[in-house]
């Protein structure tokens, strides 16, 4: 009679002590340490922003366990030092408008909840905490303007939307040297631009 194999286990993507099977579901916390862990090989010269795009996008599209252990499997390092996922910052609005833009702090994981609003994010004179900064929107017949500084650049692949319009005007690969600003969600009925501020096409040209 054969004996019954144990099943293939991996390490729990939130550096704990406990195991799972790679066939487990993925949560949402379980993605949200993923991605810490991407953020923090970044700041530790361990990925470049190509790659962490990259591993970003398979971490936010994973439904397993197994998906998201191949995203890391190479940073063992960074993996053992991860520590519980900071909350992100909230900002909720109900038929009104939401501004920011000057000298605020960015923090690094924003999550905006609005409902038939008007927002406007403006990062070119913004205080950013490094190099990725994450937006988590909810958003519903609302719309979102989101300005990037000139050599900045987006990735909207973990944005769901539904009758709504989405406008992306600025590149979507990471520089090394330019803020990378990761959208995820969902939009309904309503829209979501991200650019750069006006004229900086023109400026970029006459240089």
């Amino acid at each position: 009679m054969d004996e019954e194999q144990p099943a293939h286990r991996t390490a729990a993507p939130d550096g704990s002590d406990g195991v799972v099977t790679p066939d487990m579901r993925a949560s949402d916390a379980d993605r949200a340490a993923v991605m810490q862990i991407l953020e923090q090989a970044v700041g530790q010269g361990m990925l470049t922003l190509d790659e962490y795009s990259e591993r970003a996008d398979v971490a936010l599209a994973a439904r397993t366990r197994g998906e998201l252990d191949t995203v890391i499997a190479d940073l063992p390092h960074v993996r053992r030092q991860v520590v519980p996922a900071a909350a992100p910052e909230e900002v909720r609005s109900w038929m009104s408008s939401i501004t920011r833009k000057g000298q605020w702090t960015v923090p690094p994981h924003l999550r905006i909840t609005t409902r038939m609003c008007s927002t406007t994010l403006d990062f070119t004179a913004a205080v950013v905490p490094g190099p990725v900064v994450r937006i988590d929107v909810d958003d519903y017949c609302s719309s979102t303007d989101m300005i990037l500084p000139d050599g900045a650049t987006a990735d909207l692949n973990g944005v769901h939307h539904l009758g709504s319009s989405m406008s992306v005007k600025v590149p979507t690969a990471p520089t090394p040297a330019g803020l990378h600003v990761v959208v995820t969600g969902r939009v309904r009925f309503g829209s979501l631009t991200v650019r750069h501020p006006f004229g900086a096409t023109l400026r970029r040209f006459l240089r």
